[in-house]
């Protein structure tokens, strides 16, 4: 085993529900530490209270709050705010000042410093007196906890019995943290180009859920069930279902392996014929055109893998994005000849010595507006040092006079 990662520490005196990811499943320990948390906590009181008092300044401590790490924590010990979701009182002992209250926050809530202000709010003082997690982002205390025994218990049935029923009990599939977000399912051949970044299209989805909506945190799965890839949904239900292209959804993070299914890109009749045309020397080894390509091909072909992408500035006349694509060329030209976009019907494409041109031009007109800066900075510079400089000398004048005025005052003095 090479990886290993955990959703958050337990502090002392704290108990229940730590996930451990192993392997591929570490790829989801970030999403997993920034999830909310549930605790049942033991606060002890140092003097006598009501349940209703106790309950009151539990929800007066909901919401948004100040907390600074306790002296024995695993962070920085400096002031940040935190968030509170939902807390409740379960039972309160008068007998013993005892109090235990469950609450759900958000990760790096500190429920020691809680109790301290629950304490300060109902002016007895107060400390925690135990802890327990009961739920750590999508795994709670039922959902088949464990303990390190039984880990150590299924490694040996392992070993000695060959049973892994045990093991397989223990180890749960890293799917069980993705149960709560929405789904997209994609077809097989889409699968290897997921894994190695593309955003996800429209014809490669096969199903998704009913309640997508943009911007949302989708996982992208395979049609075995298999987690590809956490994703940000660019449409939502509606569009999906009713476009039939465009992206649907931007790669966040990717979970499964590359090459777990095979590679089905650049089968297409346009990369089947440049690949045909590489092989017979038609193209060079990249793909570009050489002296013995058709002109058929330089006439027809487009090649967007020139074109870079291109601020938009206010004055500039874009399109919406459907049409941004074949208009990148010309955006780029005005944005170096401040002129507006005049076609917006095909895609220019740049000879070698227009590129050449263009980044001339920005390169300098990149360093105008630095020699520009630098010398409005030597002038404030040399003001600013003339101004200290005059200062300085009025400074001296006036000293001079006030020691010579002091030393003819004590020669009359002495006279």
């Amino acid at each position: 085993m090479e990886k290993t990662g955990h959703s958050g520490t337990l502090d002392p005196k704290v108990t229940g529900n730590l996930l451990v990811c192993i392997e591929r499943a570490t790829r989801l320990v970030k999403s997993q530490q920034s999830a909310g948390k549930e605790y049942v906590c033991v606060v002890r009181f140092h003097s006598n209270t009501t349940e209703n008092r106790f309950s009151k300044a539990l929800e007066k401590l909901t919401g948004a709050v100040y907390q600074r790490p306790p002296l024995i924590s695993a962070v920085k010990r400096q002031l940040r705010i935190r968030t509170i979701y939902k807390s409740k009182v379960i039972e309160y002992d008068d007998q013993r000042n005892l109090g235990v209250f469950w609450v759900s926050c958000e990760a790096g809530t500190y429920i020691r410093t809680l109790c301290v202000h629950l304490g300060l709010l109902l002016g007895i003082g107060a400390h925690m007196q135990e802890l327990r997690r009961v739920r750590s982002g999508a795994l709670g205390e039922s959902d088949n906890m464990v303990t390190m025994h039984d880990v150590l218990d299924a490694q040996w049935m392992l070993d000695n019995l060959g049973d892994e029923s045990y093991l397989r009990r223990v180890i749960m599939p890293l799917e069980a943290l993705l149960v709560n977000y929405k789904r997209i399912i994609v077809k097989d051949s889409a699968v290897n180009a997921v894994c190695y970044g593309a955003k996800l299209l429209l014809p490669g989805i096969l199903r998704f859920s009913s309640d997508i909506e943009l911007g949302n945190q989708v996982v992208v799965v395979s049609t075995k069930g298999e987690a590809i890839a956490i994703a940000h949904a660019q449409m939502t239900t509606a569009q999906m279902a009713t476009c039939d292209h465009g992206v649907a959804a931007k790669t966040k993070r990717v979970i499964m392996e590359r090459d777990t299914y095979p590679r089905r890109w650049g089968l297409g009749p346009k990369a089947s014929e440049k690949k045909k045309m590489v092989a017979e020397g038609k193209l060079d080894k990249y793909g570009r055109v050489n002296e013995h390509t058709p002109s058929e091909w330089k006439n027809n072909y487009k090649d967007f893998s020139n074109v870079e992408a291109v601020q938009p500035n206010a004055d500039e006349n874009f399109l919406p994005s459907a049409s941004v694509q074949g208009s990148d060329a010309e955006s780029k030209k005005a944005t170096v000849t401040n002129e507006p976009v005049q076609s917006t019907e095909s895609l220019v494409h740049f000879s070698k010595e227009e590129q050449k041109a263009i980044k001339k031009a920005a390169k300098e007109e990149k360093k105008r507006k630095r020699t520009e800066m630098e010398s409005n900075d030597d002038k404030a510079e040399r003001s600013e040092v003339k101004k200290s400089k005059k200062h300085k000398s009025d400074k001296d004048k006036s000293e001079k006079k006030d020691k010579v005025k002091s030393e003819k005052k004590s020669k009359k003095e002495k006279i």
